[in-house]
């Protein structure tokens, strides 16, 4: 039986060929977004947490036929060095959970999205896109949905770099919004790439969480709050102390290792405490689904041999 690992949710262990393929260690020379989230290389390479989503979502279309959650664009967007890597990542049979999570997230953001599209949302913001294809794949344009993809701005040159590589077409619905933190705030960066913060939106901040402070966390959801009817979907993990001991050891060295190569996991929260800060942001409808209910909803036949416990959540929250 297999223990889903808590921790970081894009966490692909170092030993793991993806590791190895990328390289990356505490001495290369890169830098942290204060907002995103994302590792980036100075010379405009992405993180290995974003390469490590994008396999599990390329590996999810192969193995499951994207069983949980369709993305005909995975595949394609990955860099080379990725790619060839996946069957060997796709072989270790350990990372079926971590795999399993990352495309139910991606589906309960989605799902969560089209719902709002249908109640008159014409802006989606994906917070530390990474390798994100929804604002390539997306089949709202023709209503009008725009898309303003926030990241790094060299994070998103190399993206940009993958999707000519790959053919692809940057749609007219599509805005990158590239924000050094260090010089101006989301909301400039947003509204610089047309974003307007009077009208209704949906915000998808998948993978970032754990690597931002808890301030962070809070000021960012104070944003989304002040944008009219904002809905949000995100992922959090537990503290260390709600884990079983005979996991706690496995799920800390996990977070050392992600430290040692310049990604540590700064914030965790107990539902209860996140519930709480949602609240305090007038958030009304909110939806905190742990492992055991994400695989209840998504999963299906595809739970076998997968033991649920504390790890990570998926959370969605209307004002």
């Amino acid at each position: 039986m297999k223990a889903l690992p808590g921790g970081a949710l894009d966490e692909v262990d170092i030993k793991s060929p993806l590791s190895r393929v990328l390289n990356l260690s505490s001495n290369d020379a890169m830098s942290r977004a204060p907002f995103s989230g994302q590792i980036i290389m100075r010379d405009g390479q992405a993180s290995q947490t974003a390469r490590g989503a994008a396999a599990y979502r390329a590996i999810h279309q192969k193995l499951e036929g994207g069983a949980i959650f369709k993305d005909p664009l995975a595949s394609r967007i990955i860099d080379q060095e990725t790619a060839a890597a996946l069957d060997e990542i796709a072989a270790n049979d350990s990372l079926r959970p971590w795999r399993l999570f990352i495309a139910a997230r991606s589906r309960f953001s989605e799902d969560t999205m089209g719902d709002c599209i249908a109640c008159g949302v014409r802006q989606v913001v994906v917070l530390g896109a990474g390798l994100d294809t929804f604002s390539l794949r997306n089949p709202y344009a023709h209503l009008g949905v725009r898309t303003f993809e926030v990241d790094y701005p060299s994070t998103q040159m190399w993206k940009r770099d993958q999707i000519r590589t790959a053919g692809l077409a940057e749609p007219p619905s599509l805005a990158f919004a590239p924000v050094d933190f260090e010089r101006e705030s989301l909301a400039e960066g947003l509204v610089k790439a047309g974003f307007k913060l009077n009208e209704q939106a949906f915000f998808q901040w998948l993978g970032v969480v754990p690597y931002l402070t808890k301030d962070a966390v809070s000021s960012t959801l104070k944003f989304i709050s002040e944008v009219p009817q904002a809905a949000v979907a995100f992922d959090y993990v537990e503290p260390f102390q709600n884990y079983p001991a005979e996991r706690r050891a496995s799920v800390m060295a996990t977070a050392a290792r992600a430290a040692s190569r310049g990604e540590p996991w700064l914030s965790f929260f107990d539902p209860i405490e996140l519930l709480q800060l949602l609240q305090g942001e007038r958030f009304n409808v909110i939806e905190d689904l742990g492992l055991p209910e994400i695989a209840e909803r998504y999963y299906g036949v595809l739970r076998r041999d997968i033991v649920f416990g504390p790890g990570p959540h998926i959370v969605r929250a209307h004002r």
